[in-house]
């Protein structure tokens, strides 16, 4: 069962004057991956490189920012893989210290930079969700909210019409038993949409 992290994670690793630092983190696909990458290359102007690893399903990608082909972004995303990640952007931001470390090095201290920022991370497992829509009478609203906040579910738009529609996402394994607890809740009269 592939797993993503909680949260992002860092690590700093100091090789040879060298300094790499290392962050992983969850994110949903490659446009946020690069939305972050493209900050980090701000916020380091006076880095060398900035390396990073996507595992995203189709949207994966290894990046080695300058760095000898296959030295950093390739060795980092096979961290990921070793550790079955999934939406997890890993990181390196490089800053060099005068003294060339050679392909092996480098491929050492790209993956010993991921795999401490890895040591640092709450993994958990990926859930996939589940999205739902129901209306209910307003007499039920609250009572729904507090089943939705209960089973963890990500409440998105609420719509107050002659009904009340809630739209949310809610883990697949639970969204049957949901479901079946707002109908009861609701006395039959949810309506999903």
């Amino acid at each position: 069962m592939p797993h993503t992290l909680a949260a992002p994670a860092t690590a700093e690793l100091l090789l040879r004057k060298s300094r790499f630092i290392a962050c992983v983190q969850p994110v949903p696909d490659r446009a946020a991956a690069q939305a972050i990458v493209a900050a980090l290359r701000a916020e380091h102007p006076g880095a060398t490189h900035v390396c990073w690893a996507l595992m995203a399903g189709g949207q994966s990608a290894a990046v080695d920012d300058g760095e000898p082909g296959g030295t950093a972004g390739r060795p980092m995303l096979e961290v990921l893989r070793h550790h079955d990640l999934e939406g997890v952007l890993a990181t390196v931001v490089r800053y060099f210290g005068g003294v060339k470390l050679g392909a092996g090095g480098l491929v050492r201290a790209y993956t010993d930079s991921v795999a401490q920022a890895l040591q640092q991370a709450q993994v958990v497992p990926l859930q996939r969700l589940r999205a739902l829509c129901c209306a209910v009478p307003y007499a039920f609203e609250g009572a729904v909210r507090r089943e939705l906040a209960a089973a963890q579910a990500a409440l998105g738009e609420v719509t107050h019409g002659t009904l009340v529609e809630l739209r949310f996402d809610v883990a697949e394994t639970g969204a049957a038993e949901l479901m079946r607890r707002i109908d009861d809740l609701a006395q039959g009269r949810a309506a999903w949409r």
